[in-house]
């Protein structure tokens, strides 16, 4: 019998072709889901794609911010990021795992990456938000350790605030 793939996490630049892709699967799952539950139709097309178009993910950069792409067994897999809100506060953003690779311990791993991609850059903090309707993100969150807060944003899709020390 051959070795079980391994999870692997690294920074990589919002703009490189894995990213991309990541960023691409992310932004059109989240979007069909409100779609679905809210319209009863999923994304439109050329709307999908002028969203798509509009997040760069340039925050999520160097020197203020980071993203990192889980790979298994070598496949990009899942992403998230982090950006610096303050020179304390660190905001936790684009939390994804293709629907493949679920199950299998990688989105702990990449928010535990991105918690030390966090310290990294100086946070003290992490915060983020969620919808409602992504009950499994929320769950994952509230199982490392995030609890509600007040809303730290005016983000129109946000229905749920987290934050967690991360000294």
């Amino acid at each position: 019998m051959g070795a079980m793939p391994t999870w692997t996490v690294a920074p990589e630049a919002p703009g490189s072709p894995a990213a991309l892709a990541l960023w691409r699967a992310y932004y059109t799952e989240v979007s069909d889901r409100w779609y679905l539950l809210h319209e009863g139709r999923r994304t439109d097309p050329v709307e999908l794609e002028r969203e798509i178009a509009a997040e760069s993910g340039d925050v999520l950069a160097p020197p203020h911010g980071r993203l990192l792409v889980a790979r298994y067994g070598g496949e990009p897999a899942g992403t998230a990021g982090v950006r610096l809100l303050d020179a304390a506060t660190a905001e936790l953003k684009r939390v994804f795992l293709l629907p493949r690779m679920r199950g299998r311990g990688g989105a702990a791993l990449l928010v535990d990456a991105a918690e030390r991609a966090a310290r990294e850059l100086g946070a003290e903090r992490i915060v983020l938000d969620t919808r409602s309707d992504l009950v499994e993100a929320r769950a994952l969150y509230a199982r490392l350790g995030y609890t509600e807060t007040e809303p730290h944003n005016d983000d129109p899709y946000a229905e749920h605030w987290f934050g967690k020390p991360l000294i």
